[in-house]
């Protein structure tokens, strides 16, 4: 009875030692309940902070009402901890409150027990003190962590802790001397960024979403584009250009009385495209409504396209237009009228001298070479000019020999302004337009051609085959066409139907030492020897063919061509100039065309050297009596006087012998 009591009796012990520890172990965990309610309310706690000092940072018109919100909120913390170290000290008089009734139980089991033998009381003695150390070692555990959480809190609400975060904060803030922001902006805006797209693998694609906000930031403050313009270069020609594409209703009966004014530049544009040559199917098309508008405006009775001539500021399209009887410029003078006004400033110039008593001069001027009368030789077509089509048309002046035999000895690009100076040596007698004028002479004199037989002399009553002139022509109705394979073999099937401009800047020579003879019959008639007559300087005739074209720097002046040598029954026959880069001339069956397009200026082979200025004139005729001699020395001039005195001596002789002879 005793044992099986005894037994009942650790058994009951046991179930106690149990429930303590349970006990124990509830507390415990209620305490570590406890401490991360503490802990999680303080992690509360400081997100609130931070949310706080974010809002101040963003709002600083509000920072009196925040940081009356912190301070509330730094009182709150004091009254938490303080409700916290007052649960520890509960906790802790609840502890000893229990271990006060364990010790009672235990007295009271032990004074139940005094019959048992010592050595169970021994054991459970030690059994006890074992329980008392364990929980001992784990209150003092607890105290641990409890300081630990007080010391964080004390940390956390030290006011060094506080001032370090708000210098490290301050440092984040502190704005880029390059870009004006700064660390702790930038941050957030990223975080934002995130939290609204939450992209996958944020770490990996962090970089280029800095980069992406960064990039947003950005703002150009100094940007090299200009603002356009209002006078659009591209605008101004389109509204130029405008009124070339309106056509009034009553415009078909004008087109049929237009059509044999006008060539058809559709058709030659399709010819010049299959040789490489031309302006574009826009442009041409273009070109010919300014034609058609130019025919309609000044009533022309023909206008055929001459061609482009580029310039350094703007181009050239020129229109060819026939002379019309009466159409005369103001600036128009004849032979006689030019003469006339010479020989007035001559004698003007004489009674000047004579009044003055100037020395005369022994130079005299080249005669002056009279100018081409409209509808002859250099002026036998008016040529209109325009930068643009649909820009106005302006027509150019009529050429003088004076500016052809310049134009020949200079090379100046066109700057596209008429009215712009020719500055070049020796002068030029005239401005761009001048000169413009003075290079389509010479280009059409000597890049006008046409197939052989297309053109025939005209028959006029009166004259003999062999007196018949040579200087107009007309087209040959019986002329059947070449092939353009035979066309593009042989130079004699092409021929020029321009005159050719001689030395004298005219196509026909005139006799300028007649003239010079009527004006100075005062000072011929003191010349005894006659002058000899001048010989008359003859060009080739019209429709000479070009295979008596001389060479020029070793260079063959034409170059034939045809446009396909697969199919030649179709192909198209041109002729090229290479003495004028530019000039193209085409021929398929009864049809030809002449065009340039180019600078205006000449092959002249290697480099352009301008020619040399002629030597200075001489002042006054050198001699003997102007010439200052040197001066005599010392033993020359005793010699002079020695022989001076001789020569006196001498005379005297003489001439008292002649006394003797005459009293004998």
């Amino acid at each position: 009875m005793l044992e099986t009591d005894q037994n009942q009796d650790q058994n009951q012990d046991q179930d106690q030692d149990q429930d303590q520890d349970q006990n124990q172990d509830q507390d415990q965990d209620q305490d570590q309940d406890q401490n991360q309610d503490q802990n999680q309310s303080q992690n509360q706690d400081l997100s609130q902070n931070q949310d706080q000092d974010q809002d101040q940072n963003q709002d600083q018109n509000q920072s009196q009402s925040q940081n009356q919100d912190l301070s509330q909120n730094q009182d709150q913390d004091q009254d938490q901890n303080q409700d916290q170290n007052q649960s520890q000290s509960q906790n802790q008089d609840q502890d000893q409150d229990l271990s006060q009734n364990q010790d009672q139980d235990q007295d009271q089991s032990q004074n139940q027990d005094q019959d048992l033998s010592q050595n169970q009381d021994q054991d459970q003695d030690q059994d006890q003190n074992q329980d008392q150390n364990q929980s001992q070692s784990q209150n003092q555990d607890q105290d641990q962590d409890l300081s630990q959480n007080q010391d964080q809190d004390q940390d956390q609400n030290n006011p060094q802790t506080r001032t370090s975060a708000a210098a490290f904060k301050a440092f984040l803030m502190k704005s880029s001397t390059k870009t004006n922001t700064n660390l702790y902006d930038h941050l957030t805006q990223v975080l934002l960024k995130i939290m609204d797209e939450r992209p996958p693998d944020v770490v990996d694609v962090f970089e280029d979403i800095s980069r992406e906000v960064k990039r947003a930031q950005f703002v150009n403050k100094q940007s090299t584009l200009r603002d356009m313009s209002e006078d659009d270069p591209a605008v101004t020609l389109a509204e130029q250009q405008r009124s070339l594409f309106i056509f009034p209703e009553e415009q078909d009966q004008e087109d049929e009385l237009l059509e044999p004014a006008l060539p058809n530049l559709t058709e030659v544009g399709h010819y010049l495209e299959q040789i490489g040559v031309g302006l574009g199917r826009g442009e041409l098309l273009k070109v010919y409504l300014a034609l058609r508008q130019l025919v309609k405006t000044n009533a022309l009775p023909r206008c055929r396209f001459w061609g482009k001539i580029l310039g350094t500021e703007s181009n050239y399209i020129i229109a060819e237009v026939e002379y019309r009887e009466g159409e005369e410029e103001e600036d128009e003078r004849s032979e006689e009228e030019v003469f006339g006004e010479r020989d007035n400033e001559e004698k003007e110039d004489r009674e000047v001298r004579d009044r003055i008593d100037i020395p005369q001069s022994t130079y005299k001027p080249p005669p002056v070479v009279p100018v081409e009368a409209p509808g002859t030789g250099t002026n036998k077509c008016v040529y209109y000019v325009s930068k643009e089509p649909g820009f106005p048309w302006t027509k150019l002046p009529s050429v003088t020999p004076a500016q052809i035999t310049c134009a020949r000895q200079i090379r100046k690009f066109f700057t596209g302004r008429l009215d712009a100076p020719i500055m070049s040596y020796p002068p030029f007698p005239g401005n761009e337009a001048n000169y413009l004028r003075a290079q389509i002479a010479r280009i059409s004199a000597g890049t006008q051609v046409s197939p052989l037989g297309f053109y025939q002399f005209k028959e006029e009553e009166g004259f003999e085959e062999d007196e018949r002139p040579q200087d107009s022509y007309e087209v040959n109705p019986e002329f059947e066409g070449i092939s353009a394979a035979k066309l593009s073999k042989s130079l004699s099937l092409w021929v020029h139907h321009t005159q050719h401009i001689l030395e004298q800047g005219r196509c026909t020579w005139v006799n300028l030492t007649i003239k010079a003879e009527e004006l100075n019959d005062e000072e011929e008639e003191e010349k005894e020897e006659e002058p000899e007559e001048a010989e008359p300087e003859i060009g080739p005739p019209l429709l000479t063919t070009l295979s008596q074209d001389a060479e020029l720097f070793h260079t063959p002046p034409w170059t034939l061509k045809i446009s396909s040598s697969l199919t030649p029954e179709h192909a198209v026959a041109y002729v090229r100039s290479n003495l004028w880069p530019g000039a193209y001339a085409y021929a398929f069956g009864k049809k030809f065309e002449n065009i340039y397009i180019g600078w205006g200026l000449k092959y002249t082979g290697g480099g352009y050297s301008p020619p040399v200025p002629h030597p200075p004139q001489r002042e006054y005729p050198s001699g003997p009596e102007i010439t200052e001699a040197l001066d005599p020395t010392v033993e020359e001039e005793q010699a002079l006087k020695d022989a001076l005195e001789e020569q006196e001596a001498a005379k005297e002789e003489m001439e008292e012998t002649d006394e003797e002879e005459d009293d004998d």
